[in-house]
């Protein structure tokens, strides 16, 4: 039986059995172990790599290997078919992934909230947001974040598709319309004002007043939040839908932006991409009155029961900061 002794200030182990000691030194060591096999496993999952996550970690890559072997060995499955060119993750690494990142963020946590010096805001802290609002406004969001906590370490990623967050490694998935994903935790940053605009060339010297008028002018789509049919809504509650003529359909919204511009169409698109433009008069507001049905805007994040400083003070930052882009109605108004 293993004893130990405090001698001047120095721990000493009496060790009788050599086989005792080296079992007392692994029971000792497994948590940390098993915290470090989950960090590289993730590492290599993110990095589709043996050999780049062994670089990234500071380890040769036949350690790397070895802790992927063991992880594997102690949950008695296969987390990653290798082949001679690539790794993919299996249903049970798939699975492994979302809740070994949700494992490791809160042991970050508790380590935050228990130090006995509070801990600057810092590590790693990666991004997606959507291509068209994160290059106009959240990336000043992001990037003034950043510029006030110098150790975060920032990846800001711009992708308009529906992506597989526990895959891809992300801290906060920032998308317009709904999170079509009950894993994780979502938050409504704001709504965003969407209204049918035109090159005042298009409109001649006719007026338009109602849905019915616009109905004849030839419409630009943007086919991921509609296609021919659109849902207007009038200051005074009435829903109208309309049928226009679709000459033009994209899911690229500076293809609109563009096509509106040389007078190709009328097109329903959010205030914050036209704002610009609606002031000089390059573009106009055909039914002031009328307005498409709001977009949400959401920030998803993995549920943790504490969260990451970096996270929950990027959070804060996108509520303080989204509702002040032109046409974001807030959540809480």
């Amino acid at each position: 039986m293993l004893r130990s002794i405090q001698d001047g200030g120095f721990l000493i182990i009496p060790v009788v059995d050599v086989s005792e000691y080296l079992i007392y030194v692994l029971r000792m060591s497994k948590p940390l172990d098993r915290l470090t096999l989950l960090y590289t496993f993730v590492r290599i999952s993110e990095r589709g790599s043996i050999s780049a996550a062994a670089r990234d970690l500071g380890l040769s890559q036949a350690s790397a290997s070895r802790q992927l072997k063991e992880l594997e060995e102690r949950f008695g499955t296969q987390l990653i078919r290798r082949t001679t060119h690539s790794l993919a993750l299996t249903q049970s690494g798939r699975e492994l992934l979302r809740d070994a990142r949700e494992i490791l963020s809160s042991w970050e946590a508790l380590q935050e909230k228990h130090a006995e010096s509070k801990l600057s805001v810092q590590g790693p802290l990666k991004v997606i947001a959507p291509v068209a609002l994160g290059q106009l406004y959240l990336a000043d969001i992001a990037l003034d974040y950043q510029m006030q906590n110098p150790k975060v370490s920032l990846t800001w990623e711009l992708d308009d598709q529906v992506i597989r967050f526990a895959e891809l490694g992300c801290d906060c998935w920032i998308r317009i319309g709904s999170i079509p994903d009950d894993t994780l935790i979502v938050r409504e940053l704001g709504s965003v004002e969407r209204m049918i605009v035109a090159n005042p060339c298009l409109l001649a010297s006719q007026r338009y007043e109602t849905p019915a008028d616009v109905e004849k002018l030839p419409f630009v789509a943007l086919t991921p939040f509609y296609g021919t049919r659109i849902t207007l809504s009038s200051s005074d509650q009435k829903n109208v839908e309309i049928e226009p003529d679709t000459g033009v359909s994209t899911n690229n919204i500076f293809a609109v932006y563009r096509a509106v511009l040389k007078g190709v169409g009328a097109a329903v698109l959010p205030r914050w991409f036209v704002q610009r433009e609606l002031d000089d008069g390059s573009v106009v507001d055909v039914l002031p009155r009328w307005r498409a049905a709001e977009l949400e805007i959401n920030a998803a994040y993995l549920p943790a029961r504490h969260q990451p400083k970096r996270i929950e003070t990027f959070l804060r930052a996108l509520s303080e900061g989204v509702p002040k882009i032109p046409g974001v109605r807030s959540n809480t108004d």
